[in-house]
């Protein structure tokens, strides 16, 4: 007995509709769409009706586009990355260049997010010392803050 040819493969292979790769996602529906006219999702499918149509591998780039795009990452630079990914295994070290990039800047806004975050905490900590009387209350903005 022969081998499925690829073409059986594919045509077993289940494809998704905008709406469904969207509900499935989280990705708004004009979004994907954006994404789709800007080259983003490669070896679109369309069915007879013209529709985009997507397998699962085309859901797990999408779901990586989410991830980029929270990341930081342009339009441009999400193009640029998925030329990369287009070339296979030798473009590796570029893409690790890349992330590299965008991980150290997702830890510098790491770092000012854990300042706000400490300082709403030692905000909340010094009300509650001031209205269990351990501190007076003192303010930057009122003249004779004990006179409310």
């Amino acid at each position: 007995m022969s081998k499925p040819s690829n073409d059986a493969k594919n045509a077993e292979q289940k494809l998704y509709s905008m709406r469904e790769v969207c509900k499935r996602t989280g990705f708004p529906y004009e979004t994907l769409k954006f994404y789709c006219n800007k080259g983003l999702v490669p070896n679109l499918k369309r069915s007879e009706g013209n529709y985009r149509l997507f397998d699962e591998n085309d859901i797990g780039w999408i779901e990586s586009l989410k991830c980029l795009r929270r990341c930081g990452m342009s339009i441009e630079e999400m193009q640029r990355y998925k030329d990369l990914c287009m070339q296979g295994r030798k473009s590796i070290p570029e893409h690790r260049k890349i992330l590299a990039e965008k991980l150290e800047n997702l830890r510098k806004e790491q770092e000012k997010i854990q300042a706000s975050i400490d300082f709403i905490l030692w905000k909340n900590n010094l009300y509650n010392d001031i209205e269990s009387g351990k501190v007076p209350y003192k303010s930057f903005l009122l003249k004779n803050p004990d006179k409310e």
